[in-house]
């Protein structure tokens, strides 16, 4: 069948190395054809084609931000119907009585833009602008983050331009490329990424699955936290993201949530349970050996980012506690500075606490392996949720895991490890203490999490279920539901490339030589298919 995986940055493929998770994914089911649809920068990720897999049929780019896309704006009579449209989306974001019409404005503006192509111009235009600020300033609409003042106005109008430019994208119809050749699509990550299934699920009937490795709704709530915009411009974008992922979990044929934690926050968010499977991030680092010999000292080591939502800071509080009672015991921080003058934050920290000669920031690893090789138990002590390859990492090296619960911290160690509460630096301590002081129990929960971890993150696993829920998906949605026919395109038909209802029934649509239909008239029983098509699937 003909996959479209439709994703946002340059997050298929890795900073280092080879093999990131759509690259797996592509290479794992080459009964398939992937073609790659991107939403990037302003220039795009450098190297596209040097890191991309051999399996891929193809990629297709489309800049999120930076300048416009060109092309006329609409004339008069389009421009009005561009604007009732644009309006019904604005008072879904700033009327909590109109939410529903977020859907049918944004497919009325993914209609309109196939038509004509005019939708990033209007979107720049003042007609948009204006729209904008009258709807945003009605009576009723919600202000609790303040009026919006003119400058709020322009900076909203450009950012949500910027955002629906997926609807404008030249992906669409049943010609080479279009999103209405394939199959089914496949977002992954949310976010504006959904954009372009939602359409053609609308434009072209095109089913499509959704998997978020870390949610992106609550990526957007935390970052916009300290975004640089007005208080006004911050909650109509979390508005549009929050209705967007509403739609998408409305509309998705099959979520796949990588992990249960996730799982729970998709349905506070409308997501139906049926609908929705949890898999795991598969990794290929299960086939890693296990970490050599522990270092000679009793090491903490701790991995991740240097930021106050990862909180090194309960690391150091936590750890001097530890050299109280165990003088010898080392500390090992590998981590890049992710917020600015974070390190020196903590390095200060540390030499207050008095513990500055037996901590180590160490920097980024030279590879993963290599860090959790350097300790005796691997920690963290994170505030916030994260995505949970790092720990799963971590308990794959065979190292015994101590971290806060967090996210799905307890979904990934289970009774492999120990679980201490955020914010708590004695509990934590004493969770280290309770690891450095018992060989033995190092080594029993060491190998327990790494053979935990070969079992739920394994590629293989991973890439079964996608097979199943990608054939569970077709067979549940009509052939051609655009009304496109088999010959249309001139093609010959090609297994898997349509759902099994397409070859066995459906005789309005063409004849015997487009849909295989024996003639009625040879005895064959031609008659009979086409009269129960439902006897013969369950047949079948």
């Amino acid at each position: 069948m003909r996959v479209a995986l439709l994703t946002e940055s340059a997050r298929p493929y890795p900073k280092r190395g080879a093999g990131g998770w759509c690259d797996r994914l592509v290479e794992g089911l080459p009964e398939h054809d992937f073609e790659l649809y991107l939403l990037t920068g302003p220039a795009g990720p450098p190297g596209v084609a040097d890191r991309l897999s051999p399996a891929w049929r193809g990629v297709r780019e489309l800049a999120l931000r930076g300048r416009r896309p060109g092309g006329r704006a609409p004339g008069a009579l389009r421009r009005r119907r561009y604007v009732r449209a644009y309006e019904e989306l604005v008072r879904a974001l700033v009327l909590p009585a109109e939410r529903a019409g977020f859907g049918p404005g944004l497919y009325r503006l993914a209609a309109l833009a196939r038509e004509d192509g005019g939708l990033p111009a209007f979107l720049a235009s003042g007609h948009a602008r204006r729209t904008l600020e009258r709807v945003w300033r009605l009576p009723g609409a919600d202000t609790s983050a303040g009026q919006p003042l003119v400058c709020d106005v322009l900076v909203a109008a450009d950012l949500l331009e910027q955002f629906l430019r997926p609807l404008s994208a030249p992906w669409y119809g049943n010609g080479p490329g279009g999103l209405g050749r394939a199959d089914l699509c496949h977002v992954v990550g949310g976010g504006p990424a959904a954009l372009p299934a939602l359409a053609a699920r609308h434009l072209h009937g095109v089913p499509f699955v959704v998997t978020e490795h870390g949610l992106h709704l609550r990526q957007q709530y935390l970052g916009h936290c300290e975004a640089p915009y007005g208080w006004p411009v911050r909650a109509l974008l979390l508005a549009f993201f929050r209705a967007l992922a509403e739609e998408t979990y409305r509309q998705a044929a099959i979520l796949t949530p990588g992990s249960g934690h996730d799982q729970q926050w998709q349905r506070r968010c409308g997501a139906d349970p049926a609908r929705t499977r949890v898999v795991y991030e598969g990794t290929p680092a299960v086939a890693r050996p296990a970490a050599g010999p522990e270092p000679d000292a009793p090491t903490l080591v701790w991995a991740g980012a240097l930021e106050p939502g990862r909180d090194p800071g309960l690391m150091l509080h936590a750890f001097a506690l530890v050299r109280a009672e165990l003088p010898a015991a080392r500390l090992v921080i590998h981590g890049e500075e992710a917020a600015p003058g974070y390190r020196a934050h903590c390095a200060e920290l540390a030499e207050r606490l008095g513990v500055a000669a037996a901590v180590d920031f160490a920097g980024r690893p030279g590879s993963l392996a290599e860090a959790w090789q350097s300790g005796t138990v691997a920690v963290f002590s994170a505030l916030s949720p994260r995505r949970p390859r790092l720990l799963a990492d971590a308990m794959l090296s065979g190292r015994a895991v101590v971290s806060t619960d967090v996210g799905a911290a307890r979904e990934v160690v289970g009774p492999t490890g120990l679980l201490v509460p955020p914010r708590d630096p004695r509990a934590l301590a004493g969770a280290c203490l309770a690891l450095l002081r018992d060989e033995e129990r190092r080594a029993r929960l060491g190998l327990a999490g790494r053979l935990r971890v070969q079992e739920r993150f394994a590629v293989e696993p991973v890439i079964g279920a996608f097979r199943e829920i990608y054939l569970e998906v077709v067979s549940q949605f009509p052939a051609f539901p655009d009304g496109a026919g088999g010959g249309a395109t001139g093609e010959p038909p090609r297994p898997f490339a349509r759902p099994a209802e397409f070859w066995l029934a459906d005789g309005l649509r063409g004849g015997p030589e487009d849909r295989g239909a024996a003639d009625p008239d040879d005895g064959s029983g031609g008659d009979g298919a086409q009269e129960r098509p439902g006897a013969l699937a369950e047949a079948l």
